[in-house]
């Protein structure tokens, strides 16, 4: 008989595996022991250092377990789109060329992971530099160690290009002997990739390489893996000198460029973005001239720059943190534009005229960004800005944006409803009672709110159109009383309605809009493209609806902006005309 011991859920003994006592709460070691202790990373939730102290101290010798092995596995490539989430790569601004800091492009990037569905990145924006690698197994049945450890893999490149990126996920042999394997590998590796498991609690891992490497067609190379007890990451290196890297591994990755720490991974890649640098150029140029006083309200943006290379009198911007001050300081000094940007390390509220040398400001500006931001109308707190600056704009002073619009459309998901799904009956248990549990938390005023998810990571099907439903004026001052919408979304095509996804657009000027949804106009089949640099908003249904696509039925909405609170909300229901 198996002596069962499990240091995930221990309901028994109302504790952390880490204070069961096998003295006391225990009458025997145990034999088998079942766990459930992963993360997208494998051992960043510390299944390490549990593993390490059940063998130590809860299981016998010679136990199985269940999982009974993990194995990781990492591929290098080169791509550009990766990469843009890791180092400010140069933009061109009117033919003159702004460059990143050097310290920027030596540092070694974020230790945290990436984690995002490779499943929805594409294979064709990525090259292959290598085969798969199978880089270290953990055998979960024996005792398992905390310690550093480094794992090298020897391999010919495929491919001549730039090694930047390692992607990686592991698969778990729920037996001893691998009949039964739980794999997190992305969709494209699949024969069918249709018949993919998909999974959101797991998913892949990107690596940023410290820096990028040129490396020949059928150069032998050396990848190696280290990690501590939570977490990876990886270097690459000729193969002739792997005994050596055996000997000094790398250590684990940390900025020291403070880029990293004030720009997300997200922000890195709208910063590199060359079409939305394009558009801001655009529409700074159309509203600039020789004798501009601009003011920018954004968090480390590069917008106070453009304007200064674009030949503005004279340009300040409000930094929210000393950190992102220093950051744009570097870039100024690296272009030799030190001194074109007074930095100020004001909240806008505080700022005087005597902070700006008297000057009046002719052109307020912002992206918006702001690092506090987690739902797409978070950014209305530039129009917050806008009002407690206008005693310093000039009377004809231009704001950029001059405005911005919430948009909504019905959506049908293909995999994302199932994060509210019931489970019912799984693998023969019942586990009712705990969507029982869930269905009643849906009960509470926050289950009824839209929540942030990067729609790009999430595949959709619109089942409307896509519908302004407010529009918020830069150029006035943020009024007193709330502003109301009401209107229907009819279904258009036929689907299962999940929810709504909803985000904002910045129009900078009449001629030229930044959207923070969707980046093409949605197919004849209702599929949708989405911004990868801002998370869109999704409002569940209570239940979802499914769509005859005859435009007799839709998604009614109510939407109420409260001033007071700097907030939206929103209603929808399943109505008919």
């Amino acid at each position: 008989k198996s002596r069962y011991f499990s240091s995930f859920s221990v309901a028994s003994f109302h504790k952390y595996s880490g204070c069961v006592l096998t003295d006391g709460d225990m009458q025997e070691k145990a034999n088998l022991l079942i766990t459930e202790l992963f993360d997208t990373e494998l051992i960043g939730e510390g299944a390490l250092p549990s593993y390490e102290h059940a063998h130590q101290n809860l299981v016998t010798a010679g136990c199985e377990a269940v999982p009974h092995r993990a194995t990781v596995y990492a591929q290098l490539v080169e791509s550009e789109l990766l990469w843009s989430w890791a180092q400010l790569q140069p933009a061109e601004v009117e033919g003159a060329r702004l460059v990143p800091p050097p310290a920027i492009g030596r540092c070694a990037g974020a230790h945290s992971v990436c984690d995002v569905q490779l499943s929805q990145v594409s294979p064709s924006s990525f090259t292959p530099l290598s085969p798969l690698c199978a880089m270290f197994s953990v055998d979960f049945s024996k005792p398992v160690s905390s310690a550093f450890q480094s794992h090298s893999t020897s391999f010919v490149a495929r491919a001549g290009g730039r090694a930047q990126v390692v992607l990686s996920w592991w698969d778990l042999d729920m037996d001893p002997s691998g009949a039964i394997v739980c794999s997190m590998a992305p969709s494209w590796t699949y024969p069918q990739p249709a018949k993919a498991p998909w999974r959101d609690h797991w998913m892949q891992s990107v690596y940023f390489l410290p820096a990028e490497r040129q490396v020949a067609e059928r150069e032998e190379l050396s990848l190696t893996v280290c990690h501590d007890d939570y977490s990876l990451w990886y270097s690459l290196q000729p193969h002739s000198l792997q005994d050596a890297q055996a000997e000094t591994p790398p250590p684990r990755p940390c900025c020291t460029c403070q880029a990293h720490l004030v720009w997300t991974r997200p922000r890195f890649g709208e910063l590199n973005d060359r079409r939305r640098t394009g558009s801001y150029v655009a529409a700074l140029r159309s509203v600039l001239s020789e004798d501009s006083v601009c003011l920018s309200v954004s968090d480390g943006s590069l917008l106070p720059v453009f304007a200064h290379m674009l030949g503005a009198k004279k340009v300040f911007s409000l930094e929210n943190s000393r950190m992102s001050k220093q950051v744009i300081e570097e870039v100024l000094e690296a272009n030799s534009k030190k001194g074109g940007v007074e930095l100020l390390e004001i909240r806008p509220e505080q700022l005087t005229s005597q902070d700006l040398r008297g000057e009046q400001i002719s052109v307020l500006m912002g992206e918006p960004y702001f690092s506090t931001s987690l739902l797409p109308w978070h950014s209305l707190f530039f129009w917050y800005c806008r009002t407690a600056l206008a005693g310093l704009l000039r009377p004809t002073a231009t704001i950029l944006p001059c405005s911005a619009s919430l948009h909504v459309v019905a959506v049908e998901f293909q995999d994302l409803w199932r994060i509210r799904a019931p489970c019912g009956i799984c693998e023969g248990f019942d586990v009712t009672p705990m969507d029982e549990m869930v269905q009643r938390s849906l009960d509470f005023r926050e289950s009824r709110e839209a929540e942030p998810h990067p729609l790009w990571e999430y595949p959709c099907r619109a089942l409307t159109h896509p519908t302004e439903v407010m529009t918020f004026d830069f150029t006035q001052c943020v009024p007193q009383e709330p502003i109301s919408s009401q209107g229907l979304l009819p279904f258009i095509r036929t689907g299962r309605c999940h929810g709504v996804a909803l985000w904002m657009d910045c129009h900078l000027t009449d001629d030229v809009t930044v959207s923070g949804g969707l980046t093409q106009p949605i197919s004849e089949q209702g599929d949708c493209e989405w911004s990868r640099h801002r998370k869109q908003g999704v409002y569940f249904l209570r239940s979802a609806w499914d769509s005859l696509g005859d435009g007799r039925t839709g998604v009614s909405y109510s939407f109420t902006f409260e001033p007071s609170l700097g907030d939206v909300k929103m209603d929808f229901s399943i109505t008919g005309h």
